[in-house]
C-alpha cells in the first residue's frame, strides 16, 4: 500500500465506510456522513494544522481501501493521536493495516519528529486491540464506559507507542530480515 492525500474523488468511498453500520460500530464512529459532511470534511482536514489525513491506497492497481490520519498533533508534546481505518472488507486481513501502520508511524516519527503516538480503540473490538499490540503499541488504560453503543456502554482502551519502541522494533525486524 502507499499513501497520498485524500482527494475529492475519495469522498464516495469515505461517506460509504463512514455509513456502514458494522464499521461505525468498530471504530466508535456515532453519526453517519452525508456527501455535504464529507465534502466539509475535506475542507477541514485540508485547512487544519492539527491533522494530517491520507487515503491508503493499494499499489498494484491503485484501488482506494481506506483511510489514515494523524490528529491532536501537539507539537509542544511531541505527541499526537491516530487513526486507521480499512473500508474495504475484502482487504480485511491481508495484512494492509500494518503496512499502513508502519508508514503512518514512520511519517509522524521520522518526518513530523513526534515522540508519541497515541491511539483510542473501542474495547470489545479485540482484533484492533490484537493488531495495535502486534505492531508495538501498549495498553495505557481504559476509560471505563467510555464508548456507549446499541444501548451498551463499553470501555474505551487507550493505547500509544513511544518513538524509541518504534525504531527498536523497526531495528529488530530490520536485523532479522538481514539473517533470513
Amino acid at each position: 500500500v502507499y499513501l497520498r492525500p485524500v482527494e475529492s474523488e475519495d469522498l464516495p468511498s469515505i461517506c460509504t465506510w463512514a455509513n456502514d453500520p458494522e464499521t461505525r460500530k468498530l471504530t466508535g464512529e456515532v453519526l453517519p456522513m452525508s456527501m455535504k459532511k464529507a465534502n466539509e470534511f475535506l475542507e477541514k482536514i485540508q485547512e487544519d494544522k492539527e491533522r494530517v489525513w491520507f487515503s491508503v491506497v493499494l499499489k498494484e492497481n491503485d484501488r482506494l481501501i481506506g483511510e489514515a490520519g494523524l490528529l491532536r498533533m501537539f507539537y509542544p508534546w511531541r505527541t499526537t493521536d491516530l487513526t486507521l481505518i480499512i473500508g474495504e472488507k475484502d482487504c480485511w486481513g491481508k495484512g494492509y493495516g500494518t503496512e499502513a501502520i508502519h508508514l503512518l508511524l514512520d511519517y509522524a516519527f521520522g518526518y513530523l519528529n513526534f515522540h508519541r503516538v497515541a491511539v483510542g480503540v473501542v474495547g470489545f473490538n479485540e482484533n484492533a486491540l490484537h493488531f495495535y499490540e502486534k505492531v508495538g503499541f501498549k495498553k495505557e488504560g481504559a476509560q471505563r464506559d467510555g464508548y456507549y453503543y446499541n444501548h451498551t456502554y463499553y470501555d474505551f482502551v487507550m493505547m500509544s507507542i513511544l518513538e524509541d519502541e518504534y525504531k527498536r522494533l523497526q531495528s529488530h525486524k530490520s536485523n532479522k530480515n538481514k539473517n533470513c
